[in-house]
């Protein structure tokens, strides 16, 4: 994975992360740039991994799925491996060091109360260099946030793009089949794999791949994602941000802060704070505009606490070279 990126490859990142699927003609078309230079370009950084293609699923379509937030304390001197343990967790999407150096974060998509009851109950409890810990049930994710890609690009560039949002409001589609179920776990492993590849693991034929994965993204079942280190692109300084809202405005906040160019991801949680926003920005004077002007402008914020993140040991369920 690289150190640095130039400014050409920060375009196409950036363009790819926006549009994950998104052709080499269309990158090419979107930045004002020839096609041979995009492939020239594109190919590399996948291949060495500075960009990663994947899909996540959506927990609604999911209702065994049980997402939570944890907030695990660790023996600082065991954290990093405490994190690399919980990287290798198949159901683990984001695994995050914060603070001091001996507090980790994570996202888990539980298969079940059963699993969920198995992690808490059993798994940390018999982990020695964890001290504690507090779970955290998502209640809600607000999608607007999901759609932060297309805020790398100018409004131009994305129309160049098409690049399409992931939906405000899911429909009630029909029920997943077992040939759907088989795209999005090839789709998990590699976002961009060609409708040929996704046909022959799913037993039908491309055109029919084509058509059903418009589906699972147009009603919200998946979401394509383009993984990289955003300190790559400029964004140096990332941390979250635990709010307490008043209940009666929580809906209105969460939708309100999803839509911020510097929000990633926002979720009504369970705990003392009833709202997780995860921020990125360009350097720490960033982050503290955003807490004094746009946090600072919200009277329904009764509370903050605002977590630095110090490394990050997988993101959207790929683990980051080093853990």
């Amino acid at each position: 994975m690289r150190q640095s990126l130039d400014e050409t490859d920060r375009r196409i990142a950036a363009a790819l992360i926006a549009a994950p699927r998104a052709s080499w003609r269309a990158v090419a078309t979107c930045l004002g740039l020839s096609e041979r230079t995009v492939v020239r370009r594109a190919g590399p950084l996948y291949a060495d991994g500075t960009l990663r293609a994947t899909a996540e699923r959506n927990p609604i379509r999911f209702p065994h799925l049980v997402p939570i937030a944890l907030r695990i304390r660790c023996r600082p001197d065991r954290v990093r491996t405490v994190a690399s343990t919980l990287a290798r967790r198949t159901d683990t999407l984001w695994v995050d060091i914060l603070g001091g150096g001996d507090e980790i974060s994570t996202i888990v998509h539980l298969d079940g109360t059963e699993q969920r009851n198995r992690l808490l109950l059993r798994d940390l409890p018999a982990t020695a260099a964890v001290h504690s810990w507090t779970s955290h049930t998502l209640l809600r994710i607000f999608p607007a946030s999901l759609n932060w890609g297309a805020r790398l690009l100018s409004d131009e560039e994305t129309t160049r793009l098409g690049v399409r949002p992931f939906p405000l409001r899911t429909r009630s589609p029909a029920p997943l089949s077992e040939a759907d179920l088989a795209m999005i776990q090839t789709l998990t492993e590699d976002g961009r794999t060609d409708y040929a590849t996704l046909a022959e693991r799913a037993g039908t034929t491309p055109r029919t791949a084509r058509r059903r994965l418009e589906s699972l993204l147009h009603d919200g079942t998946v979401r394509l994602v383009t993984e990289t280190d955003l300190a790559l692109l400029g964004l140096e300084v990332k941390a979250q941000l635990w709010l307490s809202v008043k209940p009666n405005a929580l809906q209105a906040a969460g939708e309100h802060l999803s839509r911020e160019p510097a929000v990633r991801f926002t979720a009504a949680t369970t705990g003392p704070a009833n709202l997780l926003v995860m921020v990125t920005t360009t350097d720490l004077d960033g982050l503290y505009r955003f807490l004094t002007d746009t946090i600072g402008g919200m009277d329904q914020v009764t509370a903050i606490e605002t977590t630095p993140v110090l490394a990050t040991a997988k993101r959207t369920g790929l683990i980051r070279p080093g853990f």
